[in-house]
């Protein structure tokens, strides 16, 4: 039994070390292509361009951790960055902390509307996360009558959020490995964290022990959303710019990460460390790509033999785990 689970673990940590070893490859191949990829200025600017993404990939994990999925999450950032845009173009002196509460309470409501339909009228979470979708981003237009919001419409001091720094490294940077320092500690050292991935392993036996299933499943909408909610401010903020359209697929972006990081879509699997993998590869690819001058038709199709070829390795490796299991019940 113990070596079946040992070798389990082996097989996880084996995957994030060859997860490594593909960043350094692609790393050194590109950094051969073009000289500036590894200059510190391109470190930061992959580091901040990805920030956002790494915020939403954290509250994406908790979904998938529980077999749900949210693909209302470029919807959220968009009504929310949208509706905090609309407030601050109308009250100007309103303190930035406030507004980032508002954005965040914001797509909070959302998640728990996912949440509900999930949890409490077991409609499936692509169908659920799915109209809500399109229900959100049509409130985003209809709250703003279809125009923008314009950085000239927006305070110096609220689009400072994603331009100032702390301690000389951008605020994004410093919001995304706070909100990764609090995920870490949330998802393994909590009840509420073990809950997850108990709901997520097997739900029929998570209801036998009485693990409340559905507060648990709500709860995770709610953080993705509020997540979401977090990640409209910092769009708006980023960009100076707040539209209908913003985001627009971007929730695929973040499921990508996930995947590329190990996190299993059918519920119970991933960890902190492979997601954060996950992520720089994935913001790595966003950024070389364009560097080396590949073509954006093959760049999307890169990205996609990268992402399929990520999805094989962790099906063999549950296949994998899964038959350790069975050996291990056997013994």
């Amino acid at each position: 039994m113990e070596k079946a689970l040992k070798k389990t673990n082996y097989t996880e940590k084996f995957r994030e070390l060859g997860l490594v070893f593909f960043i350094i490859l692609v790393s050194a191949v590109i950094q051969m292509r073009n000289r500036e990829f590894l200059t510190l200025a391109n470190i930061n600017n992959i580091l901040t361009n990805t920030a956002i993404l790494a915020i939403l990939s954290v509250g994406m994990m908790m979904v998938l951790l529980t077999g749900g999925i949210d693909l209302s999450v470029g919807a959220v950032i968009a009504f929310s960055g949208m509706v905090t845009a609309l407030t601050v173009r109308s009250y100007a002196a309103l303190p930035v902390p406030l507004l980032i509460l508002e954005s965040i309470a914001v797509g909070a409501a959302a998640g728990l509307v996912t949440g509900i339909l999930v949890a409490r009228f077991s409609i499936l979470p692509i169908i659920a996360s799915l109209g809500l979708m399109n229900v959100i981003r049509g409130l985003t237009y209809i709250v703003s009558k279809g125009a923008w919001v314009s950085a000239y419409q927006m305070p110096e001091h609220f689009k400072g959020l994603a331009t100032g720094k702390i301690l000389g490294v951008n605020n994004l940077i410093v919001i995304a490995l706070c909100i990764y320092a609090a995920f870490y500690y949330f998802i393994n050292f909590t009840r509420t964290g073990r809950r997850i991935y108990a709901v997520g392993s097997n739900p029929e036996a998570a209801e036998v022990i009485g693990l409340p299933k559905k507060r648990i499943i709500t709860l995770v909408y709610v953080l993705m959303g509020s997540l979401a909610g977090l990640a409209g401010v910092l769009w708006v903020t980023k960009f100076a710019s707040a539209q209908g359209d913003t985001a627009a697929g971007y929730e695929m972006n973040v499921i990508a990460s996930c995947v590329l990081g190990g996190v299993s879509v059918s519920g119970g699997r991933g960890k902190v460390a492979g997601l954060v993998l996950g992520v720089i590869l994935f913001g790595i690819l966003a950024n070389a790509l364009p560097l080396i001058k590949v073509s954006p038709f093959w760049q999307q199709a890169i990205q996609g033999f990268v992402i399929l070829a990520a999805i094989i390795t962790n099906v063999l490796i549950k296949r994998n785990n899964d038959r350790l299991t069975l050996s291990k019940r056997a013994i």
